[in-house]
């Protein structure tokens, strides 16, 4: 089922015929696609199956894992605590978390003193020098003395066990440095990071469908069945995988499920300088721009470009920046920002057009989302 209106900016035929090519080009069993410009809802394009029979079909309020499109929201939260002044992006993590003031780093295979301060826009710029190991041993030795009881603070804590990779600012990694980010807004905030959200994005913009996943979801009323590319294709996987560590862990970087209108509700206000809809004032215009400035030194560019594929692209607080253009052929414009989840969704925003897309799906480790889908959303909805 679609919807659409004539638009100069994005053809709305093509765009659909590409959706429905995507089940037999590469056996993807549903999509969803939303895009609004200045508020309106211009386009909406759902089809497949959400169930693991691929029989039910994908209905308007199914609920997606989220994964690293958790990060946007986080990355909002840490924006609007230095909008109030209780951050900023060139404080110490340690001013805030205790236990990152005396960080090791690996130098030469050796384990060092770091001697210049890991600061929170290394954090959220993936230039930490943390990894996504989820089985390091400090997140392995809480688990074991906490068990699902195990709190935010307590296991973001555990993540200084392992010294830094490489000293802050000087290298691109993706790694759990939003999760740290989630803990920092717990200390700034003085309140839970999901209480944050609610308070100030979920509630605000009336997502009623987004809220914190737990270690095992099969109670999740309208979860859509999620699927894998395995060796032998496109797979239904056994166990529903995320990043939930233990019942009380909420990931600033992979922990949240929502739906496509939920999410397309941020992404039309951050599209449109932080004002929803309805008039309702998350982010100053300013504040949202800073999303669109990259912090990547040259060294981090190179590795976001060989270790993602993202050869056109910026990296800022906590989304990719569109820069380069001509580098892939690209038709859209200079400025594109967002990001993207491991079961293939993303979500971009153009602040010069105040237009948005957001794209569902429900496979994990499938690479032709990020290397050709996205692009070719991109293209087809911001290109001119």
């Amino acid at each position: 089922m679609s919807f659409f209106r004539k638009e100069k900016e994005m053809n709305a035929e093509k765009l659909t015929e590409y959706l429905d090519s995507l089940n037999e080009k590469y056996n993807i069993p549903s999509v969803d696609c939303v895009v609004y410009k200045e508020h309106k809802e211009i386009y909406r394009h759902m089809s497949g199956t959400s169930d693991a029979a691929r029989k039910v079909p994908v209905s308007p309020d199914q609920k997606y894992l989220m994964f690293s499109m958790t990060k946007v929201q986080t990355m909002t939260c840490i924006m609007k605590l230095v909008e109030e002044g209780k951050l900023s992006l060139e404080d110490e993590v340690g001013k805030y978390l205790p236990a990152y003031k005396n960080l090791k780093v690996l130098k030469d295979g050796k384990e060092e003193e770091l001697t210049t301060p890991l600061l929170l826009k290394n954090l959220v710029s993936m230039q930490s020098g943390l990894d996504y190991n989820l089985q390091r041993p400090g997140i392995v030795r809480v688990l074991k003395e906490k068990g699902m009881a195990a709190t935010t603070r307590e296991i973001v804590d555990s993540f200084v066990e392992s010294p830094l990779l490489f000293v802050p600012g000087t290298h691109f990694m993706y790694s759990l440095s939003h999760d740290v980010a989630a803990a920092v807004i717990e200390v700034a905030s003085g309140m839970s990071f999901g209480e944050f959200l609610k308070k100030n994005i979920w509630e605000p913009l009336k997502m009623e469908n987004t809220f914190f996943a737990k270690p095992v979801n099969d109670d999740v009323e309208g979860l859509a069945q999620q699927f894998i590319c395995g060796p032998n294709g496109v797979e239904v996987m056994e166990q529903t995988c995320n990043y939930q560590l233990s019942d009380n862990y909420q990931s600033g970087g992979a922990g949240l499920i929502s739906c496509t209108m939920d999410y397309a509700k941020l992404a039309d206000t951050l599209a449109n300088g932080g004002i929803s809809a309805e008039g309702v004032r998350i982010l100053k215009p300013e504040t949202v721009e800073v999303f669109k400035k990259n912090l990547l030194c040259e060294a981090s560019r190179h590795d976001i470009a060989v270790s993602m594929g993202r050869k056109a692209y910026g990296y800022g607080v906590g989304m990719q920046i569109f820069l380069n253009p001509e580098v892939v052929n690209s038709p859209a414009p200079v400025g594109i920002f967002g990001w993207d989840g491991a079961a293939g969704s993303a979500v971009m925003m153009d602040t010069a057009s105040k237009t948005s897309l957001v794209f569902t799906m429900h496979v994990r480790n499938c690479g032709v989302a990020y290397d050709t889908i996205h692009p070719m959303l991109r293209d087809i909805v911001f290109g001119k």
